[in-house]
Formats: C-alpha cells, structure tokens, sequence
C-alpha cells in the first residue's frame, strides 16, 4: 500500500531523530554523573517543546508544497516559509538565549544543574534556527512526496552525534556543552548537505520573474494550515508535564518507571505519527488517503502495539533498570497502556488526512476536550483505591473521547 510506503520511512527518521536528541546525548554524558544526566533530559526536552512551535510553520510547508505543486509555482511558498522561519527562529533563539537561567530554573532547583542546564541552553538556543531550518527543508521534502530524503539525513545526523559526542565531551572536556556543540555541529552539517539536494530538486522549476516574490496571502495560510498540528503538539506535551506531576506523587519507583515505560513506548507511537505524516502527505498531494483508511490503519498499529509491548514488557524494562520496584512499575504500565494505545493509535493516524482536508481544527477541538477531562479523571482516579492505575485508565478514557469526537465532528460538512 502506498500509504505504508511513504510512513516507514518517516517511521525510520522519526526514531533516529528521538535517538540523536535526547538517547544518545544522555548515554555519552551519563559517565558525567547523575547531575550531568538530569540536566540533559531537562534540556532536551525543552527543545522538544520548541519543535512545537516551528510545526506550525513546517505542517503549513508540507501541505501547500503538496497541493501547488504541479499546479502552481512552488517559489513564492517555499520563500515565504523561510521569511516565517527567520522570524520563528529570532522569537525563540533569542529570549531563550537571554532568559537560560530563569528558564533552567522553572525545571530545578539544584544549583549545579541549573548551572549545567544553562550551558546547554547557551549552545542549544543560540543554533534553534538551525533545528528549525533542517525541519523546515524536511517538510518541504514531505510535500514533494518524497520521505526517504528526511530518513537519510535523519541517520546521518545519528552517525555525526556518535562520533561526536565523546570527541567535545570528553576528548575536549567539554562537558555538558560538549553534548549541546556535538548535536548543532550534526545538524549543521546534516543541513548543509540537505539544502543542497533540495535545491538541486527544485533546480527544475523556473518561475517567471512575477512569482519570485514572497507572498503574505501564502504566510497566512501557512500558518492557517499548520496551527491546529502545532497547537496538538503543544497540547500533548503541556498535558504530559501536568502527568508527570500527578505520577510523581505516587514516589520515585512509579516516577521512573514511568518515565522508563514512555521511552520504551515510543517505539510503537511513532509508528502511529508516521502514519500520520504519511496521510498528510498523500491527501495534499491529491492521493485520496481517506480519514476511514488512515484510522484503520491506526487501529491495527495500535493493537499490534499494545500485543508487542505486553509480551516484552519484562525484558524491555530489565534493559533500563535492575531495581525490582522501579521494573515492576515499568512493566504495570505497559500492560495497562493497552487500553489507551488502540485508540490514540486511530487519533494520531487519521489527523493527517484531517489536517491537509482543511478539517485539523476539529481534531484539535477533540484533543483539547479529550485533555479536559483526562486530568481531571486521573486527579480523582488516583487519588481513590486504584492509586497510580487510575491515571493510566484516566489516559485510555481520555484517548477514546478524542477519537470518538473527532469521528463525530469529521462527519459534519466541511465550511
């Protein structure tokens, strides 16, 4: 099938790029001590939460690349989307840049980490651009149709940080901000090397002088059609951090496992974005991925999910920890993550034909209500005699009213 095609390849460079960002860094700083590991994950994900922004600009690209092209030319919209990203990347870059040590400080109150943190910042922040470039030439790739290009620079850029990585950590004692220097060093090279062949790509379109223009009609609907992914995004990992707090009052032992349990998971969610994409990509470029195949698909990925993740609960969670509280914890959420893995996979899955139909912001309309009441169901749940169950089941009650909501809102006509 054409649709599974284009995801496995955004399936391949979605894991590497989860791999080079956050598992590889904190793999090779982890020799730093535990105070040199904490200060990466907190980095890392803040950088996560910016890629939460720039999607908004990146989704837009992908969509009207896939539309235009073809049809219209494709130099106004891609020069516009570079303006946006000048501009993103200013807003982002430097307050981050300017405001590191208060910002640090929003995630701990260690000391020594927020100093390590702010170092990271300092290097991370400064090269956000860079970040945001790379996923800006990716998404103009996807809406060319082609998502093999993104998965190669995807792994190159893994390649770049491993070698990396211990070379300005260690070899140059660099510390924590050898991590930080070794990633944006990666993406720069990466970026170099994708520009590059994307320009060589649209080398072949020669527009008349009238189209060479940056176009405000194009931002705003760029802008337009990636805001609801954006704000999907961001809702996801707002509410994630508000979760983590609800665990983290059922102790330490639950905390990690929790924590384990979401990095082990991703292997199977990202099949899920994947698919995503992947319709995204299809229906903007006219190949009819309908929302009904799209969440099929999620569904079967879900279930094959939640099976595989049930069978090697045990032996996975033993890879991260040999602690039978932290691995017992671990192994209880991945169990109790089939009740939410089957519909979230059907959510994720069908947005993308959603989103490039017109039709994202009542996906977002469903997410947000899904979110208002999973909170508030996993405060109560687990404050009752399920304890840290009731959050699990609160997320899989969350998860289904998204689904059912946005099969409900998506049957209305469009306008």
């Amino acid at each position: 099938m054409k649709l599974i095609r284009l995801a496995l390849p955004v399936y391949v460079e979605l894991l590497t790029a989860v791999v080079a960002v956050s598992l590889i860094d904190t793999l090779w700083v982890s020799g730093l001590g535990s105070t040199a590991v904490a200060a990466v994950t907190i980095a890392t994900t803040t950088e996560h939460l910016a890629l939460g922004v720039i999607l908004a600009l990146t989704t837009g690209t992908t969509v009207l690349v896939g539309r235009r092209e073809g049809e219209s030319p494709l130099t106004p919209v891609i020069r516009t989307a570079w303006v946006l990203w000048a501009l993103f990347g200013f807003v982002v870059a430097v307050p981050g840049v300017l405001f590191r040590e208060p910002l640090a400080r929003l995630f701990t109150g260690d000391a020594a980490t927020v100093a390590l943190v702010s170092d990271f910042f300092l290097v991370s922040l400064s090269a956000i651009p860079v970040f945001f470039a790379q996923t800006l030439v990716d998404g103009i790739f996807k809406g060319l149709g082609d998502t093999a290009t993104p998965m190669r620079t995807a792994l190159l850029c893994n390649v770049l940080v491993i070698g990396l990585d211990p070379l300005l950590i260690y070899g140059f004692d660099l510390g924590v901000r050898g991590a930080a220097l070794a990633t944006v060093l990666a993406r720069l090279v990466t970026l170099a090397v994708a520009a590059t062949l994307l320009v060589r790509r649209l080398s072949r379109e020669r527009p008349p002088r009238a189209h060479r223009m940056v176009n405000r009609a194009d931002g705003v609907d760029l802008l337009r059609t990636g805001l609801p992914m954006s704000g999907d995004f961001l809702a996801r990992s707002l509410t994630g951090m508000a979760m983590t707090g609800l665990v983290g009052a059922h102790g330490v032992p639950v905390l990690a496992g929790y924590g384990i349990g979401l990095k082990i998971m991703l292997a199977g969610t990202m099949a899920f974005y994947a698919l995503r994409q992947a319709a995204m990509i299809r229906t903007a470029r006219g190949g009819g991925a309908a929302a009904g195949t799209s969440l099929r698909l999620g569904l079967a990925a879900g279930v094959l999910t939640a099976l595989i993740l049930n069978m090697c609960a045990v032996p996975a969670a033993a890879l991260f920890t040999d602690d039978a509280a932290v691995a017992g914890a671990t192994v209880w959420f991945l169990r109790c993550m089939s009740l939410y893995l089957v519909p979230f996979g059907g959510l994720i899955a069908m947005g993308g034909a959603l989103q490039a139909s017109g039709r994202g912001g009542r996906l977002l309309t469903a997410t947000l209500a899904g979110f208002a009441v999973q909170l508030p169901l996993a405060a109560l749940l687990s404050s009752s005699s399920l304890g840290v169950t009731g959050l699990w089941l609160a997320m899989a009650a969350g998860a289904a009213l998204s689904l059912a909501l946005t099969m409900t809102l998506t049957r209305r006509p469009t306008g």
